[in-house]
Order: structure tokens, then sequence, then C-alpha cells
């Protein structure tokens, strides 16, 4: 049984991915802080090892286990009001302990989580820059293998309520009377959080076969306009509770963000390089969508 360290176990992917892997037998040790809120992971909590790693060392973790695999799924985005020291602070400076400890204690594999970076995200995008740099200078000077997953936009059950998906659901429940949104008309890759978890457990199966520095996309490979995806979520939702929804979508009343690109999806050649056959099952889905409404 390969002994999996799970960053970020709190939070919305981490969660999901908690949930899988312990159903996949995995051994899996989590980290994270005091006043973490576990919520999402409340059922596990006295069932699996935990360590609070504003009271520990990182090292002792991997001192008091033998590390196989990091998933290293924490990060800050910035969002809620936090310096740019304090997102330095998790995204380079904690993540660099945690990657040396890696290489330091022989783990074979390390998984970073990382992301569309948009201009917009300043300080986020420039630290999630670094330490992919980071991990790749690590990746030839050992034997660790940095796997680095570009998600796209993610949405799914237990997500974040300032998550743009997660918020449009709300304003529909509460019945904002006006819902302004930009034109609608840029294009994203919308993956479902189970098809993000089916990436990680195949790559996990097949990482025997990876060396150095690897990069996946991970998204459906398919792009839809913002504008017809609020629209679906709209009909799915009405749908469901067999009414018409209150709200009226107000598109072009906000403008695009600086530099925001007009298309983005996912490549998946990588994943057919390796012999996976990597595709999405749940992310346009009426039944999985119906579960977070």
């Amino acid at each position: 049984m390969k002994t999996i360290l799970l960053t970020g176990a709190t939070g919305f992917l981490g969660s999901h991915l908690l949930d899988a892997l312990l159903i996949a037998q995995y051994n899996v040790i989590i980290t994270k802080r005091t006043k973490s809120n576990c919520w999402r992971i409340s059922d596990h909590l006295d069932s699996i090892t935990s360590y609070d790693v504003d009271r520990i060392a990182l090292k002792e973790i991997f001192i008091n286990h033998q590390i196989d695999i990091v998933i290293h799924t924490a990060n800050c985005y910035g969002r809620n009001g936090e310096s740019d020291f304090e997102v330095f602070k998790t995204n380079v400076l904690f993540s660099m302990d945690l990657l040396e400890c890696a290489k330091k204690f022989n783990t074979d594999s390390f998984f970073n989580t990382d992301s569309l970076q948009y201009q917009y995200l300043n300080s986020y995008t420039l630290t999630k820059k670094q330490f992919v740099e980071w991990g790749k200078r690590y990746s030839i000077s050992s034997k660790l293998k940095f796997i680095n997953m570009k998600l796209e936009h993610v949405y799914g059950p237990k997500d974040d309520e300032s998550k743009f998906i997660s918020w449009f659901i709300r304003q529909l429940k509460e019945e904002v009377p006006e819902i302004k949104l930009t034109a609608g008309t840029q294009k994203r890759d919308f993956i479902h959080v189970d098809d993000v978890v089916s990436a990680y457990l195949l790559l996990l199966e097949k990482r025997v076969v990876l060396n150095g520095f690897v990069e996946f996309e991970v998204g459906t490979g398919q792009s839809i306009a913002i504008k017809d995806f609020l629209y679906w979520i709209l009909n799915v939702y009405e749908e469901k509770y067999s009414k018409k929804v209150k709200s009226k979508l107000i598109f072009g009343s906000i403008p695009f963000r600086d530099g925001e690109p007009m298309e983005i999806k996912a490549n998946l050649e990588t994943f057919k390089d390796i012999g996976i056959r990597f595709y999405s099952t749940s992310s346009m889905s009426n039944l999985v969508l119906k579960t977070m409404l």
C-alpha cells in the first residue's frame, strides 16, 4: 500500500481527492492548519492521520512516515484580502519546503496542482509560475518525478462559495432580480471535479512510466461560451425544481478583465503520449449537475 501525503485536503479539490484515494485503498496522510474548516472531510477525521502544519515542521511528517507520493493541492489565490507576501508564503515558501522534504526523503512522485494563469491574478500567477520552475529544477537534479497538473475550470459540489459557478447558482437560489455578467462570449473548458479526480487516479497508476518533469492539461478538451454554459445551468435548475427562474441574466453589463483570453481549452495530447485515453464522463451531465443545485 502506497502512502500519499495530501495537502489542501480540507479544500474543494483536496476533499474529493481524499474520498477517492481512500476508496482506492491508499494510505493517506493529510496536512491542514489548526483553524482549518474541516466540514468537507469531517467523516474521515477519526480514521486518517493529519498534521497541523502551523504546529509541526513538514520534515517531521517525512521522518514519521515513508511518503511515496505527494499530492499538493494547497494554494492561496489572494481572493480573500491576503497580501502578496501571504500568497508568496503559501504558493512558494510552503511549497518549496514540501518539495525539499520530498527530495531529501526520497519520495517517488510529486503531483503539483496548477491552473490557468490569468494576468489579472498577478501575485497568484507569479508565485505559481515560480514554483513550477523550481519543480523543473528539482526533477533534473534528483530522481523526484514532478507531475504538474494544469487544471481548467473545475466545478462541482462542495466548491467555495466565492467561485464563479457556485456564486451563479446561489444567485439563482436567492432569486436575485438581476445577475450582472460580462458578454459571456469567452469560451472556457469547464470540467467537473469527479473527472479531475479521475485524471489524478489514472496518473497515479501510470506514474511508473513517467520521468522527470511532465505536465498535463486537465479538462474536457472542448470549450463552451460562458453564456451557453450558464444557460445550461439555468435550464437544469428549472428542470430540477419544476419552476421558472425569476432572475434575469444581464449579459454585457460588466466589462471583460484586462488581458482576458477569449478561448481556453485543455490539450489532452500528453495523456495520449503515455497511452491514457482520458475523457470526461461527468462534466456536461444534467444528472451530475443536479447534485450541486
